[in-house]
C-alpha cells in the first residue's frame, strides 16, 4: 500500500507508515478497499464512516493503470460501502495542488464544494 501511494505520487503525510495502516486496518478494515490486477495492487482509496459523514481520501491509481476507469469504480465502491454503512452525506478529501486529482474529481459528478476551509492538526 505505501509504496502504491510513493509510486502514484501521493502527497506524503506523517501516518504514511505501516503502524498507522495497521491502526486502520484494525479498527475498520472495510474501509480501505483496493485494486488488484494480476496479483498486483494498483489501486487505493480510504472510505471512512464516523457515523455522521462518510470520508472518502487516498484515492489513488498507480500510474500504468490510469485513464482507464479504475478511479472511477474505486470511488462507486466507497460511495456503496459508505452508503451500507449509513451516511447519507460525504466528503472527498482532495489536494488542492493536484492538478489530475482536482480535474477528476470535478469531472465525477461530486459538487464542490468551494466555501468551507479544512482545519487539521498533525
Amino acid at each position: 500500500m505505501l509504496a502504491l501511494w510513493r509510486e502514484a505520487g501521493a502527497e506524503p503525510t506523517h501516518t504514511d507508515n505501516l503502524e498507522s495502516v495497521g491502526r486502520l486496518l484494525a479498527r475498520d478494515p472495510a474501509s480501505l478497499i483496493v485494486a488488484e490486477a494480476r496479483h498486483e495492487l494498483v489501486g487505493s482509496v480510504i472510505a471512512a464512516w464516523d457515523g455522521w459523514r462518510g470520508s472518502i481520501y487516498r484515492l489513488v491509481v498507480a500510474p500504468a493503470h490510469r485513464r482507464r476507469g479504475l478511479g472511477r469504480a474505486l470511488v462507486r465502491a466507497a460511495e456503496e460501502r459508505l452508503t451500507a454503512a449509513g451516511s447519507a452525506r460525504m466528503q472527498a478529501i482532495v489536494v488542492e495542488t493536484e492538478p489530475r486529482a482536482v480535474a477528476f474529481w470535478r469531472a465525477s459528478g461530486w459538487e464542490e464544494q468551494a466555501e468551507r476551509l479544512r482545519f487539521v492538526r498533525g
